[in-house]
Order: C-alpha cells, then sequence, then structure tokens
C-alpha cells in the first residue's frame, strides 16, 4: 500500500507540474519563512554553546526539500487518504504511550527513537489534523449546522487530542484545540451552536480553573509541574512554584536590558542572562529571549513582523483559495502559526504561565521546523492552483 502511495504521489507532482499557475506563487510567503528561520539559526547559535545551530540548518535544507515535493504534489490528491492519515497518526500517538519505541525525556514522553532517529509525533499531528479537517470538514459542510455532526467532529478531534494531552503536553494541546476552533468556524459553523458551546465551555473553564487551585498540589487533577506553573505565575510566595516562576521573571528582565539595538550575538557580557545561566533551554522555550537581549527592541520587533506577515500570506492564500479544502488548509496552518508565537511570546514576557511551546521558524529543534515547512508546501500549493485570470475574467 505504502509503494503504491509513493508512486502515485511522484506521478501526481510529475504530471501537475506543467498545470500549475506558477504566476500565483506565493514568493513573498517563501522569503518571508527563510528570513526568520536564517535568524532563528543565528539567535540558536548564540544561545547554546552546543552546536544546535548546525543540527537546525540540516533540519532548513530537509525542510526546504520536503517543502518543494509537498508543493508540487497536489493536495486534493493528498487528502483522497485523510482517513488513512488520521488511524496512522492515532497508531504513533498510541505507540508513544504503550511501546517501547516511546523516549521519555525530562518526565514527558513525546519523541519516538527509530534507528537512532529521534523526532517528535505531536508536531506532524498538527499538519495531520490540519489535512483530516480540511477534508472531513470539506465532504460534509452542508451538515455543519447539526450539532450531531459537530459533536462528532469534536469527538474525532479528541481523540488524538487526549493522547497529546496525556504525554504529557498541554500546551500542544491548547495550540491544536483553537487551531481546530478556527477550522471549524471558518467552514461556516452556525453561530447558535457557536452560542451554545461557549455557554457551556466558558463557565466549565472557569470552575476547572477554581478547582485546580484550590486542590493541594499532590492531588490535583493536573500534572504537578503545570499545577506549580500556574501557582507561580499568581503566588509569588508559593515556594514549591518558585523555581518555575524565575525563569519568566528573568525572561522580562533579558528582554528589558537589550533595549534598542541589543547587546549582541555571541556577546560575553557577564550581566548576561544567558551567559549566566538564568534560563534553561533558551535555545528553544525562550528562545524570544534571546532575541530580545542580544537583538534588543529592533530583533523583537523584526520577529513579530515577520511571524505577522507569514500568517498574513497564509491567510491571503487561504482566502484566494479554488477550492473550500485548500482554504482550510492555509488558514488552519496560518492559525497555527499565529497561536503557537502568541503563547510563545506571551510566557517569555510573563503575559501568562509558564508553558512549554517553541516560536515558529526561530526556536531549535528540526521535527518542528520539518513539520512547518510541511505546512508551507501545502500553502503554496494551494497557491499554484489558483484559477489564472485573463483580461478580467477567471
Amino acid at each position: 500500500m505504502l509503494k503504491t502511495f509513493f508512486v502515485d504521489l511522484f506521478e501526481s507532482a510529475i504530471s501537475n507540474i506543467k498545470k500549475y499557475n506558477y504566476s500565483a506563487l506565493n514568493i513573498r510567503l517563501i522569503v518571508f519563512v527563510l528570513i526568520l528561520t536564517i535568524l532563528g539559526i543565528n539567535v540558536i547559535g548564540s544561545a547554546s554553546k552546543f552546536n544546535y545551530d548546525v543540527s537546525q540548518t540540516q533540519g532548513l535544507v530537509v525542510g526546504l526539500f520536503v517543502m518543494v515535493v509537498v508543493g508540487l504534489v497536489n493536495y486534493k490528491f493528498v487528502l483522497r487518504f485523510y482517513w488513512i492519515f488520521y488511524i496512522l497518526n492515532l497508531i504513533v500517538l498510541l505507540a508513544i504511550k504503550f511501546t517501547p519505541l516511546g523516549n521519555e525525556v525530562g518526565g514527558a514522553k513525546r519523541w519516538i527513537v527509530i534507528g537512532g532517529f529521534q523526532f517528535q509525533p505531536s508536531e506532524l499531528s498538527k499538519i495531520i489534523l490540519i489535512l483530516f479537517f480540511a477534508a472531513f470538514l470539506a465532504k460534509y459542510k452542508d451538515k455543519l449546522k447539526d450539532i450531531k455532526f459537530v459533536l462528532v467532529a469534536v469527538a474525532l478531534f479528541a481523540a488524538p487530542a487526549l493522547l497529546i494531552y496525556k504525554q504529557p503536553d498541554l500546551s500542544t494541546t491548547i495550540v491544536i484545540f483553537l487551531t481546530f476552533c478556527a477550522i471549524i468556524f471558518i467552514c461556516g459553523l452556525s453561530y447558535k451552536i457557536i452560542g451554545i458551546f461557549l455557554a457551556i465551555i466558558v463557565p466549565l473553564a472557569i470552575v476547572l480553573l477554581c478547582v485546580i487551585l484550590a486542590l493541594p498540589r499532590e492531588n490535583n487533577i493536573i500534572e504537578q509541574y503545570q499545577y506549580d506553573r500556574i501557582i507561580g505565575f499568581y503566588d509569588e510566595e508559593n515556594s514549591e512554584a518558585a523555581r518555575i516562576r524565575y525563569q519568566q521573571e528573568n525572561s522580562v528582565m533579558a528582554i528589558g536590558s537589550g533595549g534598542l539595538t541589543g547587546k549582541g550575538l555571541n556577546n560575553d557580557e557577564t550581566t548576561s542572562v544567558k551567559n549566566g545561566n538564568y534560563i534553561s533551554e533558551p535555545q528553544t522555550d525562550f528562545i524570544f529571549t534571546i532575541v530580545g537581549e542580544e537583538l534588543g527592541f529592533i530583533g523583537t520587533t523584526a520577529v513579530i513582523i515577520l511571524i505577522a506577515l507569514i500568517v498574513f500570506e497564509c491567510m491571503m492564500t487561504g482566502l484566494r483559495a479554488s477550492t473550500l479544502e485548500g482554504k482550510i488548509i492555509c488558514i488552519g496552518f496560518g492559525s497555527w502559526i499565529a497561536f503557537q508565537s502568541f503563547i510563545n511570546i506571551a510566557v517569555a514576557t510573563m503575559l501568562i504561565p509558564n508553558t512549554g511551546l517553541p516560536l515558529p521558524f526561530v526556536s531549535y529543534g528540526q521535527t518542528s521546523l520539518v513539520c512547518l515547512f510541511i505546512g508551507v508546501g501545502l500553502v503554496l500549493n494551494v497557491s499554484l492552483q489558483r484559477e489564472k485570470i485573463r483580461f478580467g475574467r477567471r
């Protein structure tokens, strides 16, 4: 089956090379992504004494190759196999939890190791879920006014989301949940159903937060490290959570110390938060801190603008897509970038409790980077299939 799939995939790519509307290729998106990724590689090299920047460069090369391949393969062909992707995704997520293939790091079992190669399936799950719901919701779009169908869609989302949450990976679960909400909304979900869900979810969320804050750390309904992050954000005197909170406090201090232009990449100043090892794993979750300290206000503004431009290009490509599936893919991917970037930067600037999420295209992580480039390839493929406009008509 896999051999047939890849043969058909190759033939589909070859047959469509001459059919695409290359004048509609979103060059701006490619440029913005490359600039941000190269900036990220330089900041990663400055953030750590290890050769993470070399590894990230390798990820960029692989990502570019994958982006080109995905960009040439008709996304409509790929969407034929949406149920196969969904089931394989569940199998892989189950394998992490229940088989020796799952690799535990820092108390979390989120990685799979095969042949010495380690990757994080939850990153690929983001792409798979976007593809699955692009095909599923487009196929049954007329049923979105039926609350029973919406509950089925929610159940299909909840199955992989629960497996990701139990790794545990609450932050990724939040991102895919928000992305799912954006996707189902742009498909034309009834405002009546939206109102019903909000009337149920908002009070439940408030009650859940109150329960979390009221229960003792040892008997809470969430993981202890998650409890510490939430309590530490609100209670400065909680000694158990103080070790979690100090990273965000140091992050804010580092960003502020960068001033307008920053201290410069690879600086050796003794007052640097990075050089003093006051931030753990600065090349991943707190990479925005390094940007602020070493590139200053100009650097952080540049990163935010580039992310905003990438999201904007994805959204505009989606609005111009020739099919609902293409629209969902582009807006789903753009929403993923927007939500994840917001959460990462909000954590680094201490606007929300600490949660471990990489900054798209900037943080270190080969799996994350390659999956992001898969997403870019899908958006580019959608742009290539815009109808040609001649003499003011399509």
